[in-house]
């Protein structure tokens, strides 16, 4: 028999989430997970393909890539995971594991990785299925109901941390204090580094400092960027803004790197001496492979690194579409089943 699953779905662009009924196959692939969701975050991205903005959402949509649930059954190939173990699932929900990025452990650089919400149903539902290498066991003390936003906006920031080599004496930079940027100066807090926040708000300026922040800077003050030249070794971009880039590149020290994870609206343009004469680098980042998910719920676990969370039960997933809309999300939405 087919197992029946109840979600919640937008019938079309930005339209309201309703009760959607739908079946999958009794029948699991041989490397497929079915996961029972307990809880699952919202996203920005889930909000951008609920308005179809990236043009490639397809209707009924049922969204959600940041499930924490149960393990209930297992294809006859899976190893590991087991039946009972309580799970996170990101963006990615599937990978070849046999083109050359899999192969050298890079399954979210896979041309043909499969996305959870992206021509298929997510976690808006008390059931979603994945290949075992995305079904991420959570370490004891990793707190479940807190945890999924670990799984796009936790891991989303994390990766390049470990991509661009950042190491505890570093000075490091976190622009945009919100549902990314607030896990970015957690993360960067308890890897050592000297973390500058920069936000336009007062308001989060004194969040940021209680986030583990070091200093902040105004980040729509030009002097005070520019009073900041050759300073950081590393910035992460999360703001989906059009920066002053030529300012933030020359904050950049000698051979600093620039990653922008938050996705303006046009496109990036920079002066090329100052990265030729400072051999420094600007690029993005997306998400992480299974193996740096792991390493990163390893280190959330020993630091006692968790998003903070707003939650909203899964029938008032409306509600919470709406507090995300009107900017009010701090800092990362939560439904729980």
């Amino acid at each position: 028999m087919p197992t029946t699953v109840h979600a919640h779905a937008a019938p079309s662009a930005g339209a309201p989430f309703e009760p959607l009924e739908y079946d999958l196959p009794d029948e699991l692939g041989h490397e497929d997970v079915e996961i029972a969701v307990t809880s699952c975050g919202i996203c920005h991205s889930d909000q951008s393909m609920h308005d179809n903005e990236w043009g490639m959402t397809a209707y009924p949509f049922v969204g959600g890539h940041e499930v924490v649930g149960r393990v209930e059954r297992i294809g006859e190939h899976v190893t590991m995971v087991a039946p009972g173990d309580t799970v996170g699932l990101g963006w990615f929900s599937g990978s070849c594991t046999t083109c050359a990025e899999c192969m050298r452990g890079d399954h979210n650089l896979c041309s043909t990785a499969e996305g959870t919400i992206v021509g298929r149903h997510g976690g808006f539902a008390d059931r979603v299925r994945c290949r075992q290498e995305w079904a991420a066991k959570l370490p004891d003390g990793v707190d479940a109901g807190k945890a999924g936003p670990l799984f796009c906006g936790g891991i989303t920031v994390f990766n390049p941390i470990v991509q661009a080599g950042v190491r505890p004496t570093d000075r490091v930079g976190v622009v945009g204090i919100g549902g990314l940027g607030h896990l970015a100066i957690k993360f960067l807090s308890k890897w050592g580094c000297h973390v500058t926040a920069f936000t336009s708000s007062d308001v989060k300026a004194a969040e940021a400092k209680s986030l583990g922040a070091t200093d902040t800077l105004n980040s729509r003050d030009p002097d005070a960027i520019r009073k900041a030249e050759g300073t950081f070794d590393f910035l992460v971009n999360t703001a989906p803004a059009n920066l002053d880039w030529d300012a933030y590149v020359s904050a950049l020290a000698p051979r600093g790197t620039l990653i922008s994870v938050g996705v303006p609206d046009q496109p990036i343009a920079v002066q090329v001496f100052p990265l030729i004469l400072g051999q420094r680098s600007i690029g993005g980042s997306p998400l992480g492979s299974p193996a740096t998910i792991a390493t990163m719920l390893d280190f959330c676990a020993r630091h006692q690194i968790e998003a903070t969370t707003e939650h909203f039960p899964m029938a008032k997933i409306n509600d919470a579409f709406e507090h995300l809309r009107a900017g009010k999300a701090r800092y990362r939405i939560v439904l729980d089943n």
